[in-house]
């Protein structure tokens, strides 16, 4: 991965709708080189997937709850449980296994406080193998979900310019 591909994942990461003609423009690429480098960090899983950040006030999910799992043992089978638990309960949108005390932790979604409330009482506390759950409301998001830092091989994060400058061959 050179300084191109770096430019190429930080602009995506600004605007994933992008054309591949803007996209080619803003990292100073041709439309053919700039393609064949965003399909290689594809094919390679640099890149994941593309997806809408959804404003969950917006959709009536405004209340955001994080939950903090203690389970009481930890061998794979229960895991795996807790794990496929956890799959199959949406408003769960991200869920971290952690090292350490707590054995996991939750990101939830409601509309609101009873809600929540029936979401804790009648599927999170029923998952298999939880010890303890504890939660804590999340007053204002500070940062939302950011770009990952791209590094570019002086050690620098790639920067995105307003002015594209000039053409780059090849």
């Amino acid at each position: 991965m050179d300084d191109v591909d770096r430019e190429i994942l930080a602009e995506l990461q600004r605007d994933g709708r992008q054309t591949i003609t803007e996209l080619a423009e803003r990292v100073r690429v041709s439309v053919s080189r700039c393609q064949r480098r965003l399909r290689e960090l594809e094919r390679s899983g640099v890149i994941s997937g593309y997806h809408a950040t959804l404003n969950g006030a917006a959709v009536g999910l405004g209340f955001e709850v994080l939950v903090f799992v203690h389970l009481r043992h930890g061998d794979r089978e229960q895991l795996t449980a807790f794990d496929e638990g956890l799959a199959a309960i949406p408003e769960v949108i991200q869920a971290e296994r952690l090292f350490g005390t707590p054995d996991y932790l939750l990101r939830v979604v409601t509309e609101d406080l009873d809600a929540y409330q029936r979401l804790f009482e009648d599927k999170l506390a029923t998952l298999p193998n939880v010890n303890q759950l504890s939660s804590t409301i999340v007053m204002k998001r500070v940062i939302a979900t950011r770009p990952m830092p791209v590094q570019g091989t002086n050690g620098c994060v790639t920067s995105i310019t307003a002015d594209p400058g000039p053409s780059r061959t090849g």
